[in-house]
């Protein structure tokens, strides 16, 4: 097989292509729904006031003739936990004439967006409260019925796919790490996504991921769908009313005006305890900044294009459930008792905390999965994951292609490293974060078995060349 380079400036790409119904053949599917919650409902933080050009997105593939149909779905929400991630997976299985075990569903973060948990919203009715808040699923509840719909259709114009291809580029001058920590390993500070101390400004990137990754599905010449992957929180300013998909929405936008015929899906990577803090004061013009960054490094990846010929021998998904352990400050009975207290302004605490922890009592297992297309893998995982997953999955497996999204299933919140924990800081702070330290064998554990590496073989640790912040003066707050 000889591959070659694809620029993405050659027009016959964007073409629309004449759908097949061979049954033998790889197809693929594409759908995207309006998630945009209307005046007057309730967003992760704030009721919104007004809506403008922007709406928000829940959108994916339906790849079609390898085994059962795999479901590909990034939303334009803060979260998607617990039972809520429960049902959008099997709704869209079940659309898709799947399983849900081969759904995956993540969200890029947003946080002028809506979040859903069908379970802590049935705690917060069973308290007796009149106003559910952010925990108000109604919007949820249609979002599936249209994607229901769209996945239907999306299935009945299905196109046949007979190459895929890998590109990559570098992000510059977006993510830097948020945790500034002193030469201990302590965290002194921490840089969150708007930032305007001119000392934590001028502190190291410290450890990130700046690579973007980009899967694009043929049809010959013609491409159809385009995945890409980055590790950032995705604020640029918040708290504003008005429903925005922020930097990364918009540098998707961007990108799918200058390709109409591409669906672009973007998820978010391992970027918990990653953020735009360096680069980003909150000033509205630093949204565009961003998204312009983004996006320049979307194309750059899709001009450097490797295509590669595929069958359906050359895609494979994998998934392994595991059990997180609940971080022990959870008490059921004090979560319990605090529920009777809470109240809309409460955006974190009691109902989805107690959510979380009773679906773990109850022995609820978060599902890791992979899509592997010949050497490509596209990893799928819960949670605010730290970055350091990402670059320790992509060093035990340097002989393959890896991309890896988070923010799947919400519940666990921040996912921290095991030694995180032991350092401070808001991401492993019991107001974030809902699971023990113990949870990185655990998954790192789950991450071996979906790239085949044996327990027992070494993976160095990921390193990144960085300057060390431990001799940068930051005030804490």
């Amino acid at each position: 097989m000889t591959a070659l380079i694809v620029p993405n400036n050659v027009s016959a790409q964007d073409e629309a292509p004449t759908p097949v119904t061979e049954a033998s053949t790889i197809r693929l599917a594409k759908f995207d729904v309006d998630a945009t919650p209307t005046v007057g409902s309730m967003m992760a933080y704030d009721r919104v006031k007004r809506v403008e050009e922007m709406t928000l997105r829940a959108r994916g593939i339906v790849l079609l003739g390898a085994d059962d149909p795999i479901v590909l779905c990034a939303v334009d929400w803060i979260g998607i936990g617990n039972e809520g991630h429960d049902q959008f997976r099997s709704r869209l299985a079940a659309a898709a004439g799947t399983t849900p075990e081969r759904v995956a569903v993540h969200t890029l973060h947003q946080h002028d967006a809506p979040r859903c948990d069908f379970t802590a919203e049935r705690l917060v009715n069973e308290a007796g409260k009149s106003d559910l808040g952010p925990y108000d699923s109604s919007l949820a509840r249609e979002v599936l019925n249209r994607l229901s719909d769209a996945v239907k259709e999306g299935i009945n114009g299905a196109t046949e796919v007979t190459h895929a291809g890998w590109g990559s580029a570098e992000v510059k001058d977006v993510a830097s790490n948020r945790r500034l920590q002193d030469e201990t390993g302590k965290v002194i500070a921490t840089r969150y996504t708007a930032c305007r101390d001119p000392k934590m400004i001028a502190a190291p990137v410290g450890t990130i991921d700046p690579e973007l990754t980009s899967l694009t599905f043929f049809n010959g010449d013609k491409a159809l769908a385009v995945i890409t992957h980055y590790a950032c929180h995705p604020q640029s300013y918040y708290r504003t009313g008005v429903p925005s998909p922020d930097f990364p929405g918009l540098a998707r936008f961007i990108r799918g005006q200058a390709r109409p015929n591409v669906l672009h899906v973007h998820f978010n990577g391992a970027g918990g305890n990653i953020g735009a803090g360096k680069y980003n004061d909150g000033s509205p013009a630093n949204r565009m900044r961003l998204a312009h960054r983004v996006a320049d490094a979307m194309e750059e990846a899709a001009d450097n294009t490797t295509k590669f010929a595929i069958t359906t021998d050359d895609i494979d998904w994998t998934f392994t459930p595991v059990s997180l352990p609940p971080a022990p400050h959870l008490d059921a009975d004090t979560l319990r008792q605090k529920l009777g207290d809470w109240n809309t302004t409460d955006y974190w605490g009691s109902p989805d905390d107690l959510a979380w922890l009773l679906r773990c009592q109850n022995g609820h297992k978060v599902e890791l999965s992979c899509l592997s297309i010949a050497d490509v893998r596209l990893l799928h995982m819960p949670g605010e994951l730290f970055v350091e997953y990402q670059l320790a999955a992509k060093a035990m497996r340097p002989d393959l292609k890896i991309a890896m999204a988070a923010y799947g299933d919400y519940g666990p919140g921040y996912i921290g490293t095991e030694e995180a924990y032991g350092q401070g800081g808001y991401e492993t702070s019991q107001r974030a974060s809902k699971v023990a330290p113990e949870v990185e064998s655990v998954l790192m554990d789950g991450v071996r078995e979906l790239l085949e590496v044996n327990a027992e073989e070494s993976v160095e640790e990921p390193t990144v060349e960085t300057e060390t912040s431990a001799s940068v003066e930051v005030e804490t707050r």
